[in-house]
């Protein structure tokens, strides 16, 4: 969404008091955004990935659920919101486990899962995601390390937080 309004952080993940809109030219060097992500986990192990909107950065890539906590949001209110506006799955901010952070060039980037019960309807946002997919999670990973089929931003993100997020998922 251009023009959204981020809270700048300072390395810890503190609100500095300062915002960023989205696609304003120079972001302030020592500063972070924070970036939130749900890998949401069915009864049956299966994870929920989507596909990038052609019209994205990244396009027709894979990922979790992702995008940045607007201003007066926590990491996990970013979270839960974008998984809900991305496909319409909603859990609370109670229901998430987090699984880490990555420092990236000009955001924090927290991943958590989510657990739900039975088989939820999707019902994706056709500007956000264009496919969805229930994947075993050793799927999701060799979508990480096969060249381009994840979104690039991912690569880093799974190679520093996959194994916990192994752990957390069960797979």
């Amino acid at each position: 969404m251009d023009g959204e309004l981020w809270d700048l952080t300072d390395a810890a993940g503190a609100p500095t008091g300062e915002l960023f809109r989205r696609g304003d030219p120079d972001f302030p060097a020592g500063l972070f955004h924070v970036v939130a992500s749900v890998c949401v986990v069915r009864g049956d192990g299966l994870v929920l990935m989507t596909r990038r909107a052609a019209v994205k950065d990244w396009p027709l890539c894979w990922e979790f659920p992702a995008g940045s906590a607007l201003a007066g949001e926590s990491s996990a209110e970013g979270a839960v919101r974008e998984l809900e506006e991305e496909t319409g799955v909603r859990v609370g901010v109670g229901d998430l486990a987090f699984v880490g952070r990555v420092f990236e060039r000009q955001a924090l980037f927290d991943l958590y899962v989510a657990r739900v019960t039975g088989d939820p309807v999707l019902t994706l946002d056709p500007d956000e995601v264009c496919e969805s997919a229930w994947v075993p999670f050793a799927e999701a990973l060799r979508r990480g390390e096969a060249g381009g089929e994840m979104a690039g931003p991912w690569v880093p993100r799974l190679t520093q937080l996959g194994a916990r997020l192994g752990e957390l998922v069960g797979g």
